[in-house]
């Protein structure tokens, strides 16, 4: 008589069959038998004592062997892979015993129904031979209770391999799966693998898998990028090694995948190569992109670290495990304490930064990765070391090049845990006086720290002018340049040198006169800064009659107390999200309502205030506000789109506003407009909410950073009650160039040509209507961007706060007509270059 095995149910649902699962993979059985649940609870339990033979590393499936050896493999939900961890809780870890009943992950259902493809739970027997026969369950079941399945065990053997012959041993294969090797992917290899007699291994490093076992190959855990080798034994190993390196270097038919490209050659094939760097004509000076504007003079610091070295076997498993908690704890305070004080000393949107690297310390990739490591023997140091290389190794590679950017946030928080775990230092030392630094790169932590004393500017390789380095120095108010020429590596240490931060230039061994020249030049420009300071109340008029209201851009009530002194008209951009960031859940109406309210009377009734409603989305997640996985972000859920999807969120902001606009002069704008009918659910929104609280509306306007209404801006004009113009996403969408692009950085340039004329399109569309016309961008406080800006008919410039006393003495200083001339050359120009090169040096 045959054996059998009964599977309890899992989960309470509705019971489906696997050919209705909307995966091909597990519809058509490549991975196994077995039945599928719809699950109405949210705790995966044991069908069958057994053991815990593996746990996926994004927690979403589990395979336990039974005491007959059949394996069940236990997947949650379709494409919960990508999840990668968030919303499941395993409560048991691979090597365990359990019985029927035990509690195996625990899921959030919202979570996972949201972000996931579907809920649909497949419970299937991975090793088919071992089962001969199987009844099925239907209908409803109930977790623990209900038989799922009644197995026949086959009281025969698997056909045995056959083998002979010698070892066939394929090239190293990248593995291009996003995911690396989870379930569907390596049902299709183990499918494949059996249509062969040989027998088939899979090799990752030291490990070894059996080609033909789905439970072998996940255990692996092979990521993308790994480095996997097929050896095979038998009469078809050949053709087994041919076939399978294929299907597994083209992704094994994993969505979204490619096969890897080819190593590099060392041809000199000029016909490979790219083109040339953008080089001085000068071979004393070295280019890149302006990263923080300001001039410096001083000598050559190259930053150089060194590698941390640890010991790789660890001292115990939960010995090493407690010590990464605590170093971890330690990170965590220490990031806490530099938020604090760049709230101190700059605005909350520079502090947010290290909010996220200390969200980076709970991601679950990190984690998993080090918790694996350590469970194999491994110690703290070299799991968590290795846990952020692979990490940032994953992002750089990405094609969403601003997450590819952020691999260096994972660098900085990888190096800050390691110190702790080891003792050892890896911060940079205190330089001396007068330091210009080269590096190849500096994190976030390197700049926030810097003694501003003592480094005058710096240089790197890497980044552009979006990344966090980027955005610290010009809060710190050091000059900066990012992506200069590699050259600057090998400068001697102690060469005087003048870094132009404006320009993004680094000029090498000056003459002593051009030294002196810089010197009083740096000297003048203090003098007319604090002229500027002194005059900071006049209004900006031109030289000729015509005058431009100057605003700032801020981010919450402390800035606002700050615009008032220095000769702020109004707030041209209030960054609403200020009140969204670094909290668990989003601000209530009234908390809302009492913070406006605050910024408005912090200007007075005599100055205006905009307020740019919620902008997330795309480089912007909010943890309680959860967008579905895009594959291009800044192309998908993000801006008013976000408000719309989520009329809730919308309307209890605009609720809030409404309340606010009491206390004096209050706009709203809306952000990444790039429909009509986007701006009109908005405004019918607002009238609604108007209507509802008895409050007269506001005056809405829109920030134009769609090509598209740049291009129909005298008929959004019609709508809009007035524009501003964001030229940092304008620019990118214009060029379509990620702006934290570390390659493609230099060339976004909000003076490029085709940006200029998309900027003099709107204005002149929104004059049409006399709708006022303002630019919120980076370029509205560049002094080369402000005369042609000007020209062009701009009537407001938003600048950040310290800029205002600068920017509105410049226009004083210019001619109106003058201006005009010079926009209508720069409209002609082919290129940014040639648009800088016309406005004079300033500063000089």
């Amino acid at each position: 008589m045959s054996e059998t095995l009964i599977l309890t149910a899992p989960l309470s649902g509705v019971i489906y069959p696997l050919e209705r699962v909307p995966d091909p993979v597990f519809a058509q059985k490549l991975v196994g038998d077995g039945l599928s649940i719809d699950p109405t609870d949210s705790c995966l339990r044991a069908p069958c004592a057994g053991e815990v033979v593996h746990i996926h590393p994004a927690s979403h499936a589990l395979t336990i062997r039974a005491d007959d050896g059949v394996e069940i493999l236990m997947h949650i939900g379709i494409d919960t892979v990508s999840l990668k961890g968030v919303g499941f809780t395993p409560k048991v870890k691979a090597g365990d015993r359990v019985e029927a009943g035990t509690p195996l992950i625990e899921f959030d259902l919202d979570e996972v129904a949201t972000h996931a493809k579907s809920l649909l739970t497949q419970i299937i027997i991975a090793n088919g031979d071992k089962v001969s026969g199987m009844e099925r369950a239907s209908g409803s079941v109930k977790a623990g209770a209900d038989t799922l399945l009644n197995l026949t065990l086959s009281n025969g053997h698997a056909p045995g391999t056959v083998l002979g012959g010698v070892a066939v041993t394929s090239d190293a294969i990248l593995i291009p799966n996003k995911t690396g090797l989870h379930a569907r992917p390596a049902a299709v290899l183990a499918n494949v693998a059996k249509s062969f007699q040989s027998e088939i291994k899979l090799q990752l490093n030291d490990r070894t898998a059996n080609a033909r076992s789905i439970t072998a190959i996940m255990a692996l855990e092979a990521s993308h990028g790994d480095k996997v080798v097929l050896v095979a034994r038998g009469a078809d190993a050949k053709e087994a090694v041919a076939k399978l390196s294929k299907l597994i270097a083209e992704g094994l038919g994993d969505e979204g995948c490619c096969p890897a490209p080819a190593p590099a050659t060392t041809t000199t094939n000029k016909l490979s190569e790219p083109p040339p760097q953008r080089r001085s004509s000068n071979p004393n000076e070295l280019l890149g992109v302006s990263a923080s504007p300001g001039l410096a003079v001083g000598t050559v610091f190259q930053v150089q670290r060194a590698d941390i070295a640890v010991q790789e076997e660890g001292s115990g498993v939960e010995q090493e495990k407690a010590k990464l908690t605590d170093a971890i704890a330690k990170a965590r305070a220490q990031l806490d304490a530099l938020r604090a004080q760049l709230h101190a000393k700059a605005d909350p949107a520079k502090a947010a930064i290290f909010a996220a690297h200390a969200e980076l310390l709970d991601d679950p990739d990190f984690l998993d990765i080090a918790n694996s490591a350590m469970a194999k023997g491994k110690s703290a140091a070299y799991a968590w070391k290795s846990a952020a290389k692979l990490h940032a190794e994953r992002l750089a590679s990405l094609r969403n090049e601003l997450l590819a950017q952020r691999a260096n946030d994972v660098r900085d928080v990888g190096w800050r845990v390691l110190e702790l775990l080891t003792g050892v230092s890896r911060q940079l030392p205190s330089y001396p006086e007068n330091s210009i630094l080269i590096a190849e790169d500096l994190t976030p932590s390197d700049t926030a720290t810097m003694e501003r004393g003592r480094v005058m500017g710096f240089a790197t390789v890497r980044g552009g002018a979006t990344s966090h380095v980027a955005i610290l120095a010009r809060s710190l108010d050091i000059p900066a340049i990012a992506g200069i020429e590699p050259a600057a590596l090998e400068i001697a240490a102690g060469t005087p040198v003048i870094l132009d931060g404006s320009k993004g230039s680094l000029l090498l061994s000056p003459p002593p006169q051009e030294i002196e020249r810089i010197r009083k030049r740096q000297v003048k420009n203090e003098a007319r800064r604090k002229e500027d300071i002194t005059h900071a109340l006049k209004p900006a008029v031109t030289s000729d009659g015509h005058r431009i209201a100057v605003f700032a851009n801020i981010g919450g009530v402390k800035d606002a107390k700050q615009i008032v002194d220095l000769g702020g008209e109004g707030v041209g951009l209030l960054r609403s999200e200020f009140l969204f960031m670094d909290r668990s859940a989003a601000p209530s109406e009234d908390e809302q309502t009492e913070s406006y309210t605050s910024v408005i009377r912090a200007l007075g009734k005599d100055r205006h205030v905009i307020i740019r409603t919620l902008d997330v989305g795309g480089d912007k997640p909010l943890p309680y506000l959860p967008i579905p996985k895009e594959d291009n972000p800044f192309l998908g859920e993000r801006g008013i789109r976000v408000g719309l999807d989520r009329p809730e969120v919308l309307r209890t902001q605009l609720r809030a506003l409404l309340r606010a606009s009491k206390e004096g002069e209050l706009h709203v704008m809306f952000p990444m407009i790039a429909t009509l009918q986007e701006l009109r659910d908005a405004k019918a929104m607002l009238a609604e909410e108007s209507k509802a609280l008895g409050i007269p509306p506001f005056p809405c306007g829109i920030m134009v950073e769609v090509p598209a209404v740049a291009v129909m801006a005298k008929t959004f004009a019609e709508e809009a009650d007035f524009f501003s113009i964001g030229t940092n996403d304008l620019t990118q969408y214009t060029l379509a160039m990620d702006r934290g692009h570390p390659k493609l950085a230099p060339k976004v340039d909000a003076l490029n040509p085709a940006v200029l004329r998309l900027i003099a399109q709107t204005i002149e569309g929104a004059h049409v209507h006399r709708r006022l016309t303002g630019i919120c961008g980076g370029i509205a406080g560049d002094p080369h961007a402000v005369p042609i800006l000007v020209g062009l008919g701009v009537d407001e410039l938003s600048v950040s706060i310290p800029a205002i006393p600068t920017v509105k003495a410049q226009i004083r200083r210019l001619k109106l007509s003058e201006c005009k001339e010079l926009a209508r050359r720069a409209l002609d120009c082919s290129t940014a270059e040639e648009v800088r090169a016309l406005v004079p040096d300033l500063e000089d």
